[in-house]
């Protein structure tokens, strides 16, 4: 991965599925991150053996406690971040904590909405801007990129508006509606930050064979290894005329 050359970066949603497979393959690039920051909300609970392994064998790998859907906890991780970065900012955030009802037009509900835009979208807009922006004003590279300071939103095609994806197999309304609204986040916070030296994009991993992907597709194409790799190809050629695309895990850019 000759492309990331990264000092730091932090994964949110880093205990299993995608943000796991993230986890793994940044350790093992011939050239891993000083730190690679690993969040999820209980470092203590279920599923978590998988990634304490990787942490007792790797020492740049840091679990730390982050419920994305709680200012206080977000402000206490970037404290504890920022203890190990001691003020060079991070480079990359990558937000791939989400959650999914496997909810209808008819079963949706008001509840539902509120929690899944809370983890899928107020998450990514509150998470750890002042260390990315610690990391652009302390680089010397020009441009934008993801070695420098990036924001990576982890998508879906099934937000996208023109394609609706996978609309006859399965409805997901507030899945569908958040990550429509994760999109035009993305895009604003490529208009907002790019300025600062922050890059923005949104990325759709495919549809991956984790537990929330085998939840909406019977036969999900993708591996989490494959989907992961093609996304961690994907980032090594984002640049400053990326800020703000919507992309899948191949590099294609996708409709809004």
């Amino acid at each position: 991965m000759a492309g990331l050359n990264l000092r730091s970066v932090l994964v949110t949603g880093a205990n299993q599925g995608i943000g796991l497979g993230f986890v793994k393959q940044l350790l093992e690039i011939s050239n891993p991150p000083e730190w690679v920051f690993a969040t999820c909300q209980d470092p203590a609970g279920e599923r978590m053996q998988e990634l304490q392994n990787l942490a007792a064998k790797h020492l740049n790998l840091v679990i730390v406690a982050l419920d994305v859907t709680d200012p206080a906890s977000i402000k206490a991780a970037a404290a504890r971040v920022e203890t190990h970065l001691k003020g060079s900012g991070l480079n990359l955030l990558i937000n791939n904590a989400g959650i999914l009802k496997l909810n209808t037009l008819e079963s949706e509900t008001p509840e539902d909405m509120a929690q899944v835009y809370a983890t899928n979208v107020t998450g990514p807009l509150l998470a750890f801007l002042p260390l990315l922006k610690q990391a652009a004003q302390g680089s010397p590279q020009p441009g934008l990129s993801c070695s420098k300071a990036a924001i990576v939103n982890i998508s879906s095609e099934g937000g996208s508006i023109q394609n609706v994806g996978g609309w006859r197999t399965v409805q997901i309304i507030s899945y569908r509606c958040s990550k429509a609204a994760l999109n035009m986040l993305t895009k604003c916070l490529a208009l907002g930050y790019g300025g600062d030296g922050i890059l923005s994009v949104a990325v759709h991993p495919g549809a991956v064979q984790t537990d929330m992907g085998n939840s909406i597709s019977v036969q999900a194409p993708l591996t989490v290894e494959a989907s992961v790799r093609g996304m961690l190809h994907v980032l090594c050629t984002l640049s400053e005329k990326h800020n703000g695309a919507f992309v899948n895990w191949e590099g294609e850019v996708l409709p809004w």
